[in-house]
């Protein structure tokens, strides 16, 4: 099983950890998405967990996504939406929501709030614990986008899609 190195530079942080520690703790048992031998389900680590291999990625989609802090956009309208409602925003704005191992709530996954690298990547546990980069979705394309990104949220919200830049 692979060690992992946590320093206080990643404690110091205002999101939890504490959830994707215990995570990538199991992660020996993981296999790439299709599952593996005991046919369990792909999870999803967070993206923090791909700060350390890929900093300079993680820095660009910290600093440059808008879905980096894509839940905010849920925040704003809570008071306006009722809870079935908000449950809505959720595919499109957490990771993983509705998929095993993604997002369920603040409480019981906030390293997921946001819609973040495993959006697009999908989930990230063994290639967190391998670093094998077939364990991870590399080659998106705009289709990949259109998953939430439909023709009327990009008229309401002047997408323009960013495939090679919008994280990298």
């Amino acid at each position: 099983m692979k060690t992992i190195k946590i320093s206080s530079q990643n404690l110091s942080r205002k999101q939890p950890l504490l959830p994707a520690i215990a995570i990538l703790m199991v992660l020996g048992c993981f296999s790439p998405s299709q599952g593996n031998e005991n046919n369990e389900e792909p999870i999803y680590v967070g993206s923090l967990a791909c700060k350390d291999c890929h900093p300079e990625e993680y820095d660009n989609f910290m600093t440059y996504a808008k879905k980096s802090t894509s839940f905010q956009s849920i925040e704003k309208q809570m008071r306006h939406l009722t809870p079935d409602e908000i449950k809505q925003c959720y595919p499109c704005h957490t990771t993983g929501y509705g998929q095993p191992g993604g997002f369920i709530s603040l409480a019981e996954t906030p390293h997921l709030k946001n819609a973040g690298c495993e959006v697009c990547h999908g989930p990230g546990a063994e290639h967190a614990r391998t670093a094998e980069p077939g364990a991870i979705i590399s080659n998106m394309s705009k289709k990949d986008c259109e998953v939430c990104h439909i023709s009327e949220r990009v008229k309401a919200f002047k997408y323009k899609p960013l495939i090679h830049g919008g994280a990298h």
